[in-house]
Parts: structure tokens; C-alpha cells; sequence
């Protein structure tokens, strides 16, 4: 049971600093004048470079894991979330069992729920 813990990922990763999505308003705001240039990308992850994220190393005597800017992560990274997208290959196919087994679930869950009430 313990080496169930002690391999386990961690779930959960938090910041230590908190991130505005606009400027104060104490803070003087630029105006701007609608139009984006190519080198500004929007911000992809939510926390800021060279920030200190707690609870990720969990080993003793470990080095701080601090966050790296969007560019020096794989691509593959930002399409992890992504909900998966079945090809529509007739019936009989992949993408109607996926739906299917999901409604079945669905149904189960809420016959359970019924259950208890």
C-alpha cells in the first residue's frame, strides 16, 4: 500500500503567486489599439515563469521545481485536456460505442443514485 503512495503523480498543481487577467486598477493600463502582434501569444499555462510550484516535489531533499515560460514545454503538452474526437465510421464503428458505453455508464450511475433515494 505504501508504494501506491509513494510512486503515485501528484494531482493537483497550484502556484504560489496569483496572476490578474488585467492590470489592477491601481496600475497604470496601456491602451491598446485592438490589433495583436504574431510575436505575443496568449499565456497557455496558468502559471507565470520562474514561479516556485508547491506540492511538486514531494522527495526529500529535492530541488524546487520552478516553472518554465510556454515555449520550453512540447506541444503535445497544451493538447493533453483536449476531449478526444471519434471519426463518425457508420454504425457499428468506434465513435458509437464510445457513446454508447458513455450513456450506459450515465444510466447506471443515475439507476444507483435512484437507489439511494
Amino acid at each position: 500500500m505504501f508504494l501506491h503512495y509513494a510512486l503515485r503523480r501528484p494531482v493537483l498543481i497550484r502556484c504560489t503567486r496569483r496572476a490578474y487577467a488585467s492590470a489592477p486598477p491601481s496600475q497604470k493600463q496601456e491602451p491598446t489599439t485592438g490589433t495583436t502582434k504574431a510575436s505575443e501569444a496568449p499565456a497557455k499555462s496558468s502559471c507565470i515563469p520562474n514561479t516556485v510550484i508547491d506540492g511538486v516535489n514531494y522527495l526529500k531533499g529535492q530541488e524546487p521545481v520552478i516553472a518554465k515560460p510556454d515555449d520550453e514545454y512540447p506541444a503535445w503538452l497544451w493538447t493533453i485536456l483536449a476531449p478526444k474526437v471519434y471519426p463518425d465510421d457508420g454504425p457499428g464503428g468506434k465513435a458509437e460505442r464510445v457513446q454508447r458505453r458513455r450513456e450506459n455508464k450515465q444510466r447506471i450511475k443515475d439507476q444507483n443514485f435512484m437507489k439511494t433515494q
